[in-house]
């Protein structure tokens, strides 16, 4: 039975790739939704009216990652796009966070993205993907959010190795680059109510940043950024020092 495997599918852009992918890919048959919150997970479920297995876990606690992998051993499913969008960010001074938070992120947005992508990928195969939701934070490094940008230049740099690793298999990793969204983020981040540069940056339509990378995934592009200006923004930090960017990258 063909299916989409999500996590953070509870809240923001991980519900939105469940809705989109039930309306637009009928060939997937079932769905595997991951999250800490089983009440939001069921509610889409019904919502959606599709099959979905319910894994409600805390994916920043190791012992996640034995479930998932029994329940896949289990199942033995046909895994034809696994998302990997659970991630968290926190906006301040590096010595001013708290260092269970900083830890948590580097838990979530690496370990658990880390260890969901290699669970999976022995159910996955040609013509199967993988997109990584990755961040535009990834392209230069972001002062007042210095553990979150380097976790997601981790994951930019772990889907374009995996990316090329995996060819030979058929199997495609995208790495999608949203940029600020009117998600949950920004509030659990810290980042709604303060000054700073999130306040005069253009947002972009989540439904955009899924219908997009969910569609080249499938067509076998490795990197999606929403928006001219952001592109042009990666494109700057391959070519200027990141020193000089940093300047302008602060939040």
């Amino acid at each position: 039975m063909p299916c989409a495997v999500i996590t953070g599918a509870s809240s923001g852009l991980g519900q939105e790739y469940a809705r989109y992918i039930a309306k637009t890919h009928p060939e997937i048959d079932q769905f595997y939704f991951i999250a800490r919150r089983a009440d939001r997970l069921e509610k889409l479920r019904d919502e959606l009216g599709c099959k979905a297995v319910i894994l409600p876990l805390d994916l920043t606690d190791e012992a996640s990652y034995t479930a998932i992998a029994e329940r896949f051993m289990q199942d033995q499913p046909d895994i034809r796009l696994l998302v990997c969008n659970a991630g968290c960010g926190r906006f301040g001074k590096f010595e001013d966070i708290d260092i269970a938070a900083q830890y948590g992120m580097v838990d979530l947005n690496c370990r658990a993205l880390t260890a969901t992508t290699q669970l999976a990928l022995p159910y996955m195969h040609s013509g199967s993907a993988i997109i990584e939701v990755c961040s535009i934070a990834a392209f230069v490094p972001t002062p007042n959010m210095a553990v979150y940008c380097s976790t997601k230049a981790y994951v930019f740099s772990l889907a374009k190795a995996l990316r090329h690793e995996l060819k030979p298999r058929g199997v495609n990793v995208l790495a999608v680059c949203p940029c600020p969204m009117d998600t949950e983020f920004l509030d659990i981040a810290g980042i709604n109510g303060k000054k700073s540069s999130f306040d005069i940056l253009p947002r972009v339509s989540p439904k955009l940043i899924v219908r997009k990378s969910v569609e080249r995934a499938f067509a076998g592009k490795a990197v999606y950024t929403g928006k001219l200006l952001y592109k042009f923004y990666r494109v700057l930090g391959k070519l200027l020092p990141h020193n000089w960017l940093m300047k302008i990258t602060t939040v």
